[in-house]
């Protein structure tokens, strides 16, 4: 299929049915830095740590919406981060029963190696897209994870 052509529906979803298990298949054999491999780190940790990368510090409050978990997921997993010594936890100066987290600096550059291969990945595919192209294809992605996580989970054929 050449991309220069137009595309079918059933054409793109065969195309993305055989790329997506590729794409996943790589990201989980990204690496895990040197210096983060000892402290047993999940994917659900590098959503984590990718928003206070590109966000900066921020509320436990503010990580559970981002990720769309409970307040008390992320609780849960800064205080594992935490005790490992990947993010650091501050009361907020303005309300002290807010819970401001940041990437450790000891590990900053760590997280930081860790998350640039996808960063420069996505950037070179987005840069050439319009800002409106990447607001739809960003959409796409959005619309079918929504849609699988609504699907029921597949049984196994037995």
């Amino acid at each position: 299929m050449s991309i220069d052509e137009g595309v079918t529906v059933d054409e793109g979803v065969r195309t993305l049915l055989l790329l997506m298990p590729r794409l996943v298949g790589r990201a989980k054999r990204t690496p895990v830095p040197q210096a983060l491999q000892s402290l047993d780190l999940a994917p659900r940790h590098l959503s984590l740590l990718a928003y206070l990368l590109f966000d900066g510090p921020l509320t436990v409050n503010e990580l559970a919406a981002r990720l769309e978990v409970a307040p008390t997921t992320v609780s849960l997993m800064v205080g594992d981060l935490s005790r490992k010594g990947v993010v650091d936890r501050r009361e907020d100066e303005a309300d002290r029963r807010r819970t401001i987290v940041s990437i450790a600096e000891a590990n900053r550059a760590a997280v930081d190696a860790w998350l640039a291969w996808g960063a420069r990945a996505w950037r070179k595919a987005l840069e050439p897209l319009t800002a409106e192209q990447r607001r739809l294809f960003i959409e796409t992605l959005h619309t079918y994870e929504r849609e699988v996580a609504a699907e029921p989970e597949p049984r196994a054929h037995t």
